[in-house]
């Protein structure tokens, strides 16, 4: 059985501009296009609204930053940034570049966390780690050194016990949270 966006947006509780921002993002498995509507799975509804909150309090962090973005566009910009915001299409360098940014924001308290997951419709769909240090521009917005890590299993069930990615920047971490 397949839903609309509308169907999908009412199973999960959400707006419909909000889910078809899932679907933009390319999140979602076995989508099936009928003329000018996309069909989704009813099983990957059903997996996406079962799906747990990520384990953040398992972090040492008395609070954690969040990156709330939007589905990926193609953008050229004039450091030669050529992607913003998130797509699971993204390769990490990618997405890393489309991440990029200057945010208004308490830079000791992001960087005491240590880790900033990225949140796409109120899903964590990926992670930067590495946030320790940062720039402050003129217009007092920081910027992050940073490394991203997609989570490219957003409707599979996220392992038992998560961990915050290694600061280590030739380490590796497994594609979820």
């Amino acid at each position: 059985m397949f839903l609309t966006a509308r169907q999908a947006a009412r199973e999960l509780g959400c707006a419909v501009t909000t889910f078809r921002r899932l679907v933009r993002a390319g999140v979602l498995p076995g989508l099936v296009q009928r003329g000018v509507r996309v069909m989704t799975p009813l099983p990957v509804v059903q997996a996406l609204r079962q799906r747990s909150h990520a384990a953040l309090h398992q972090l040492d962090a008395d609070e954690i930053g969040v990156l709330r973005v939007d589905a990926s566009a193609p953008a050229t910009r004039p450091d030669g940034q050529q992607w913003s915001e998130y797509s699971k299409a993204l390769t990490p360098d990618d997405l890393l570049s489309g991440l990029k940014g200057w945010w208004r924001c308490d830079a000791a308290t992001v960087a005491a966390g240590h880790v900033l997951p990225v949140t796409l419709a109120g899903y964590v769909v990926a992670f930067l780690a590495g946030v320790h240090t940062w720039e402050k521009d003129t217009r007092s917005h920081y910027s992050f050194s940073r490394h991203a890590w997609p989570d490219t299993s957003l409707t599979s069930p996220p392992p038992p016990r998560w961990s915050p990615p290694p600061l280590d920047p030739t380490a590796t971490w497994p594609n979820s949270c």
